[in-house]
């Protein structure tokens, strides 16, 4: 906030801890680090000696109110476009700032020193202005550029761009991306490089964004960010023979930089092949990321890193031309195991396929490559002098690579052991043991080996396979293979047995879906940070496996001494409280001041201080004696301790195993709340568990998982960005973590890179070396100018704390906005949510993945916040740009099951959108506002009216449109679809909205009406007269399934008559209220939905002799909204189910329909929760259906919406029908109905419906090709026929 502070809050004695008092400051920086980097050492000297001089409060005020001004828009691109956009908003922010500058100058009494600072102010206040003068000159100079060289809408200067590059995977950030470039093709990266060298920009290559040490982090204000994500292309495997130096068959990949590396691995996978480079981060981290951080993962153990795997490997060099690196002589397996290794290096032009000069050739020795006995070393930068490898992008852009793969022996065993127990030497040795055993056998190879420690079991919320009720201390997951299934089972029991012997448990996993059960909370260990709101320090160092034990003690030593001194600054701050007045106990009821009253607490409280000096005495001696002989301190000790006591331990021995416990709820809080006890004194003990949950939040530990089997140990430290003194300490920590390493001759990084954050623990042999290197390939800094050079490092970065914000919008009475940042803030930024994001398709220009849109909403809550605070008021801007990513949500929900920390983006989207409409802010089309009228209607002659105008002569009408687009030329569906960043031109609109047609030959009523059953008054009832026994259901059909394609509903109704059942309809037309709530219009969602249960529950009673046992549902988003409904409450001890999954247990299926092969598109909400989608389908159609991925590009209103990034998602749905055809019959479009596609939601048969003419397929709905199979193709009159004459019962409700 903004309140008055004296002048030396600036400037804390060192101390205090340093002071947030500058406003607006939602940073891991202190007042210090702002004004140093906002008015430089010069003015934090003068400002020490000011303190020292006089306090003035209103100087000060506007002083941190400037300061507060420029960090702010210095670090948020949405403020800054803003301003940019409307010089009016920036010409009054400059008027502040100098009006403040003449106040304190106007008061500074000629004091010389107040007089420079103003004066370097001013300076600064003048650069300020005069940077974003040239920032728009040069965006448009660049604009023009570029756009010679890449499409329009690949230049991307928007806030979202901007800040979803800001950062990685770690959230340091130092500077904004002044552009973010996002080519198409590989050709177009040498003339986009040598147009940013021309600007004077610095290029900073950029992947999956999933790096841990912030080597594609900006360190200049003028760097463009060139992302690589659309470089997507993945041939085909290939057989070689003809690999240089190598003899036999060889398969190869040849793949862009910009693939997924889970893609690759999945391909492998099809041909039985494996990709050996898998990080955890696969699902997000791209090949050329892979490559410029020689990126491991599990199965680095068998096949070692990127650089072992690769073949050759092409990039653009600093000179805007292009070389390409080829491997000689290639070994198939680990590098260092081949005595001499050489690659070519050939050098091509600007066009990149004339030769300049004959192709270089390097050697070096294997052991070169990493620091002998360690399985991964990344910290050699140098590496010899071979380009882009493990550069981290500092010498040029790679754009695609060649890589072998490896044959995966016939039989995989996954076997889990669960180490219980306190004694770490019981359980990490049992690492070494595995791995030596395994090596020496001859049959069984060790595929992958990887460790969670007790921190990591709790973080992933792991489940334990034993029996013994709690949780391991240490968990190993290792993959063993073989061809001998007898071998491979064997040592699978054997490492069991050796687990049994260390007070483990272990577990053998056979099956697919076991083994990948296995493995699944290892995908889980971003998660450590999630009470840190999703920050922490991230080190990856790699130790012999014989220190490994030594390593680990090691990190627990600083783990228990952690703990100690924070419980020591708990007991300080316990103690001063108590030394104060206590005032909270005034406010208790009836509460009477007295003499008698107030001696009485003074003597608990004396007591209490007493006792809690007694135990600060105890544990400053244990701390202060960790490494001295226990016996020697028996008065340390407990009975537990001294029980356990072994002859040669000392004090920290018996605080590792656990045999003697620090702990402040049992000698401190239990003690205290026994003193205090007693209803008047219950205040007291408030402040108490509110003192230790304050100072317990600011605990440092030190978390470890490994890739075990190569001693590559990431070294996790969870941090409060908030807390400046918890973040402070925690580098030391890393200090210390470094020293170890070394001292146990390992290496500062297996796989993660050096980036910013591990530079300075390099040695100056590493440093003079790369630097050299860098001097001699790009001296002009043309590649991440400062990167892994002399200077950078953590010094200017900063990460944002959510927390902060959290507290702003608390301050502020912003409760939605505090409550949208408390849906983000875990966030972590791995990527995992982008493979299932329908709105993250690089190549087709969406860019909008959860990842980046959390990034950018962080940044917009601030701006919100921080311009609700000035003269100048919210801009209008800010509420176009949440539109902008709330537009950008299909609300699928499938970002939730991957996120570690359960992030669902779809819901922080309706929140946005409800912001949006209770600001009266949010944009909707005429179309979409239609829609939604149509859903919320009940009255039947206004549905069938409306029906009419919107259905009936509304699709005729878009369909002659897209004729006649289509004709003309304007409509070219294979064409890559434009980005869709800001507000569509209604034009842009038009065209995208009649790009593919809307179904014809829909029925001409809703179900309802067939029937004759409109009446909200009478509950229908239908059943076969002739068949008696069956259950009783109640059936929802929902608005797309009655009121939009009604011979679903019809078809369901059918279905279930022709099994017996007995249905029951709800009285007249309803809408489950999801269409609303997703809309954001959650006030009419919850209206719905409540009026829904009151009637379903009159309807129960009414129908209690039913005994109703299950409800029916055929539409995806009514079985995720009824969901809610408890419908155990309505008809007790009901279940939800699906028609089809209905179906199917009731034994219905086709008989394998002649001439036809099935796909079936699972809906994004998919209405079968209890069985597998694909199995359903499966069993219905009585064959075997292939599922195609990715949404439809419906999802209910959006597509009338947002038609221009529906379109980017049919573009990506299109690729993914037409690989299905491919499969089933080798051709790319269906021909005389030889593939039908099928789908369970109403909403995907009308998208679905659209691509019919381009890929010949014919949709429908799985019960209704059931029904025209089953029931004969007249079957809709038939049914009504029957149904209306005598199979029809009419319940007055």
């Amino acid at each position: 906030m903004t309140a008055p502070v004296p002048a030396q809050s600036l400037t804390a004695p060192q101390d205090r801890a340093p002071v947030r008092e500058i406003p607006y400051n939602y940073t891991s920086f202190s007042d210090r680090e702002i004004v140093l980097r906002l008015l430089g050492q010069r003015a934090l000297d003068i400002l020490k000696q000011l303190r020292n001089e006089r306090a003035t409060g209103i100087s000060s005020h506007m002083l941190l109110e400037m300061l507060g001004d420029l960090w702010v828009v210095n670090r948020n691109p949405y403020i800054q476009d803003d301003l940019l956009d409307n010089p009016k908003r920036f010409d009054s922010l400059l008027e502040t700032l100098r009006e403040r500058l003449e106040r304190i100058q106007s008061r500074a009494n000629n004091n010389a020193l107040t007089l420079e600072l103003m004066q370097i102010t001013s300076k600064v206040i003048d650069n300020f202005a005069k940077d974003f003068a040239q920032h728009a000159v040069l965006r448009e100079k660049a604009r023009k550029k570029f756009a010679a060289f890449t499409r329009k809408d690949n230049i991307q200067f928007d806030g979202l761009a901007r800040v979803s590059h800001v950062t990685d995977a770690t959230d340091w950030r130092v500077e904004l991306p002044f552009v973010v470039l996002t080519p198409d093709t590989e050709e177009e990266m040498a003339a986009l490089v040598q147009a940013s060298i021309d600007l004077g920009l610095t290029v900073i290559p950029r992947g999956g964004g999933t790096g841990y040490t912030g080597g594609a982090v900006p360190l200049d204000a003028r760097s463009v960010v060139i992302n690589t994500e659309k470089l997507e292309s993945l041939g085909e495997v290939e057989l070689r023979t003809n690999l240089p130096g190598v003899e036999g068959i060889v398969p190869v990949v040849r793949t862009g930089a910009g693939v997924v590396t889970r893609r690759v691995s999945d391909l492998a996978g099809k041909h039985k092949l494996v990709f050996a480079v898998d990080p955890t981060s696969q699902d997000a981290s791209t090949i050329g990321g892979n490559i410029a951080m020689n990126a491991g993962g599990k199965k680095a153990v068998l096949w070692g890193t990127t650089l072992d795997n690769l073949l050759s490997w092409r990039m653009v060099t600093p000179d805007a031309e292009w070389l390409e690196v080829t491997r000689l002589n290639h070994n198939l397996g680990k590098i260092h195991d081949q005595a001499e290794v050489s690659f070519s290096v050939q050098y091509f032009g600007h066009d990149g396929k004339t030769k300049k000069g004959e192709a270089k050739l390097l050697s070096f020795p294997g052991r070169y490559f990493r620091k002998e006995g360690l399985g991964k070393d990344v910290t050699n930068k140098f590496l010899g002098g071979l380009p882009g490898i493990q550069k981290e992008g500092c010498d040029g852009l790679i754009t695609s690579a060649e890589f072998i793969l490896h044959r995966m022996p016939d039989q995989i065993r996954t076997v889990c052991l669960e180490f219980y127990g306190t004694d770490l030497h019981e359980a990490v040795p049992a690492i070494v043991e595995i791995k030596d055993y395994l090596d020496s056998l001859d049959k069984v190879l060790l595929s992958g080996l990887e460790h969670l420690d007790e921190r990591y079991v709790k973080a992933v919320k792991y489940t334990p396979k034993g029996a013994r009720g709690s949780l391991p201390k240490m968990v190993l997951i290792a993959d063993i293979v073989s061809d001998d299934e007898t071998a491979v089972a064997r040592t699978a029991a054997e490492m069991v047995r050796l687990a049994n012997a260390r007070n483990a448990e272990g577990f053998i996993a056979i099956s697919p879906e076991a083994r990948r059960q296995f493995w699944a909370d290892r995908s889980r260990t971003a998660a450590i940070a999630a009470h840190t709101n999703a920050f922490k320090i991230n080190e990856d160092v790699v130790i012999p496996l014989h220190n490994l034990a030594e390593y680990t003690e090691g990190i627990e030593r600083i783990n228990v001494r952690q703990s100690m001194q924070n419980k020591l600054k708990m007991l300080d701050a316990v103690l001063a409280y108590l030394q104060g007045d206590l005032l909270e106990l005034r406010n208790v009821p009836d509460y009477e001041a007295s003499a008698e009253r107030s001696a009485m607490v003074d003597a608990k409280r004396v007591h209490a201080q007493e006792y809690l000096l007694k135990v600060k005495a105890r544990w400053e001696c244990l701390l202060a004696n960790f490494d001295q002989p226990a016996a020697g301190f028996p008065e340390l000790l407990d009975d537990t301790a001294r029980a356990a006591l072994r002859p040669t331990d000392r004090l920290i021995d018996l605080l590792l195993r656990r045999d003697l416990r620090i702990s402040y709820r049992t000698e401190v809080e239990r003690s205290l709340k026994e003193m205090f006890v007693g209803r008047e004194l219950n205040p007291l003990r408030e402040t108490l568990d509110k003192i230790h949950s304050r100072y317990r939040s600011g605990r440092l530990f030190v978390a470890l998982h490994m890739h075990a089997g190569d001693g590559n140990v990431h070294t996790n430290i969870p941090v409060m960005s908030n807390d400046y003194e918890m973040l402070h300490e925690a580098e030391k920590v890393v200090d210390e973590i470094m020293v170890l390493a070394r001292r146990l001759d390992g290496v500062i990084s297996g796989e993660h890179g050096i980036g910013i954050t591990k530079y300075q623990y390099l040695d100056k042999r590493e440093v003079e070396e790369f630097a050299t290197y860098k001097q001699q390939v790009d001296p002009k800094g043309h590649f991440n100018k400062g990167k892994l050079m002399p200077g950078s490092g953590l010094q200017n970065a900063y990460t944002p704390s959510l927390r902060l914000v959290e507290r702003e919008a608390l301050l502020l009475e912003h409760n939605e906005l505090g409550a949208l940042n408390k849906d983000i803030k875990d966030c972590l930024r791995c990527g995992k949510c982008k493979p299932v994001c329908n709105t993250h398709i690089p190549r087709a220009n969406l860019l909008y993945s959860p990842r980046n849109k959390i990034l950018a909403t962080g940044l917009m809550i601030e701006a919100f916040l921080y311009e609700e605070q000035t003269r100048r008021g919210i801009s209008i801007r800010h509420f176009d740009e949440m539109n902008d990513v709330a537009d950008h949500c299909t609300v699928c929900h499938k970002c939730f099951n991957p996120c570690p920390v359960n992030i669902d983006f779809g819901e922080v989207s309706i929140r946005m959108r409800s912001i949006l409409r209770d600001q009266g802010k949010k944009k909707t089309s005429p179309v979409t506002w239609a829609s939604m009228q149509f859903l919320n209607l009940k009255d039947p002659m206004k549905i069938n009216l409306l029906r009419k105008g919107m259905i009936d002569l509304g699709f005729k009408v878009q369909r002659v449109a897209y004729k006649i687009a289509k004709n003309t030329g304007l409509v070219q569906n294979s064409k890559r679809p434009a980005g869709t960043t800001g507000t569509p031109a209604i034009k842009e609109q038009v065209i995208q909205f009649v790009k593919k047609p809307l179904p014809a030959g829909l029925p001409t009523k809703t179900t309802r009406a067939m029937l004759g059953l409109e009446d909200s008054k009478i509950v229908p009832i239908l059943r076969d007269p002739q068949k008696e026994g069956s259950d009783a259901v109640f059936y929802f059909p929902g608005c797309g399934s009655e009121r939009l394609f009604s011979q679903v509903g019809l078809a369901t109704l059918a279905m279930l008559y022709d099994v017996g059942a007995t249905t029951v309809l709800p009285p007249g037309y309803l809408c489950c209220g999801y269409p609303q709530n997703a809309s954001g219009d959650l006030h009419k969602g919850t209206e719905i939905s409540t009026e829904n249960r009151v009637l379903f529950h009159r309807v129960a009673g009414a129908l209690k002799y039913l005994n109703i046992k299950t409800v029916i549902v055929s539409c995806g988003t009514c079985m995720d909204q009824l969901l809610k409904y408890q419908f155990e409450r309505i008809f007790p001890g009901c279940r939800l189910l699906d028609i089809h999954e209905y179906l199917l247990e009731k034994g219905l299926k086709l008989d394998g329909v002649q001439g036809v092969q099935y796909l079936y598109h699972d809906p994004c909400h998919t209405p079968m929760k209890t069985y597998a989608p694909i199995k359903v389908a499966s069993e219905l159609v009585g064959k075997p259906v292939l599922l195609t991925e990715r949404c439809c590009g419906e999802a209910g209103t959006f597509a009338v919406s947002r038609p221009d990034i529906a379109s980017q998602l049919r573009f990506r749905k299109e690729e993914s029908l037409r690989a299905g055809i491919k499969e089933l019959t080798g051709e790319t479009t269906a021909k005389n109905g030889n593939v039908k596609l099928l789908t369970s939601c109403p909403a995907c048969q009308q998208g679905l419906s659209r691509y019919a003419d381009d890929t010949g397929l014919e949709t429908d709905y799985i019960v209704v090709e059931m029904a025209n199979h089953l029931l004969g193709e007249k079957w809709q009159q038939a049914f009504i026929e029957r149904a209306t004459h005598g199979g029809i019962e009419k319940v007055l409700l």
